[in-house]
């Protein structure tokens, strides 16, 4: 029996996740400070300031919190790169980080690193599984109630976690299943796989 790369775009994601917060800790935490979190008060003449609108979803705090983001993205991830292909994948989770820097730098006063947008997209993608032209599914419904209505809540505390890119990730998995699903998106052939948009 071989080992298989089955999910490459989520397992390249894990893995370059995994060597950032190592590489961090042998800098002494210079790595992600500088490259891997976005903040409002990042300086837009410095071109690192680009990169790093959407390379925060590859910076960790400690291994606890990336390992709570990838427990989540490891069980999930691969199902839906499998129904719809890396390309769209890979479209989703850049667009969900890059969205998610530029409104943390533009309206929010805090420092945003981590996959958790990425998870919250992919757990209400997950429950487009299913679904049909004309139909909302209910368990679109109830994942919004409980994920996203607890991070509505939860926003009213003060706490080290940002429920704002869990909700935001939470709203682009919303718009990707919605779009993908009405215009047939299941997985074509990777000769023919197409883009999103």
């Amino acid at each position: 029996m071989k080992l298989q790369y089955n999910s490459p775009v989520i397992l390249t994601f894990t893995l370059i996740s995994t060597a950032v917060l190592a590489i961090d800790y042998v800098t002494a935490h210079f790595l992600i400070t500088n490259f891997f979190t976005v903040s409002s008060s990042m300086s837009m003449w410095n071109p690192i300031s680009y990169f790093r609108l959407f390379s925060h979803v590859f910076g960790h705090a400690d291994w606890g919190h990336l390992l709570s983001n990838f427990s989540f993205i490891l069980l999930i991830g691969p199902l839906l790169e499998e129904k719809y292909g890396s390309k769209i994948m890979m479209e989703m989770m850049f667009i969900t980080a890059l969205l998610t820097g530029i409104i943390t730098l533009i309206f929010m006063n805090m420092t945003l690193l981590g996959a958790s947008g990425i998870v919250f997209m992919l757990i209400l993608l997950s429950s487009f599984a299913n679904f049909k032209a004309g139909r909302i599914p209910i368990t679109f419904l109830l994942i919004v109630l409980l994920y996203i209505g607890k991070e509505v809540a939860n926003s009213f505390t003060q706490d080290s976690i940002s429920q704002f890119a869990h909700i935001f990730g939470g709203i682009c998995g919303g718009i990707f299943g919605f779009i993908i699903n009405k215009s047939g998106g299941e997985k074509k052939p990777i000769a023919e796989e197409s883009s999103m948009f």
